[in-house]
């Protein structure tokens, strides 16, 4: 009455296996085929987008604002950082727009500068407007003027940000 446990796991494929021309001899067990495990064929990435057609991350714009402010003091980054509070590589990446930074750091990297939180967003704004009519410029539409009730006719090139 012993009950005799294979140490072999079932596989089930999640998907079928292509459809492969036998390499077994006529004859050979059917079961030995069924627990051939499926073959993966890795993906190709998508292709990146032209390096004139990327928009600006919002990062990027942000920490672009924070180093020309910087700049145009005449401070160093170690100076700024210890303002705020911050670690100085940190600092560093949010300049380079290498991290998101929280709305906490980016107003006390803003106040360390002599910025409030709002100046240093409609300053990012601008920069992107800036960059939105340079791309229109070069041939590329940044956006139809919208056709609603309230519409002239005109573009309006603005931008809501809540902070």
């Amino acid at each position: 009455m012993s009950d005799h446990v294979t140490n072999e796991a079932r596989v089930i494929p999640l998907r079928p296996a292509a459809s492969e021309p036998s390499r077994t001899p006529a004859g050979a067990d059917a079961p030995a085929r069924a627990h051939r495990p499926p073959v993966l064929v890795p993906r190709r990435p998508p292709a990146a987008p032209a390096p004139s057609a990327r928009e600006p991350l919002w990062r990027d714009l942000v920490g672009d604002v924070l180093r020309r402010e910087r700049l145009a003091q005449e401070r160093t980054l170690k100076d700024v950082a210890e303002a705020a509070r911050i670690s100085m590589p940190y600092l560093s990446e949010v300049e380079r727009g290498r991290k998101e930074a929280s709305s906490e750091v980016l107003a006390a990297a803003a106040r360390a500068l002599g910025l409030g939180l709002t100046e240093l967003l409609s300053l990012a704004q601008r920069e992107l407007t800036r960059h939105t009519r340079a791309e229109s410029v070069r041939g590329r539409p940044a956006s139809a003027p919208s056709s609603g009730p309230r519409s002239s006719g005109s573009r309006y090139d603005g931008m809501c940000l809540a902070a």
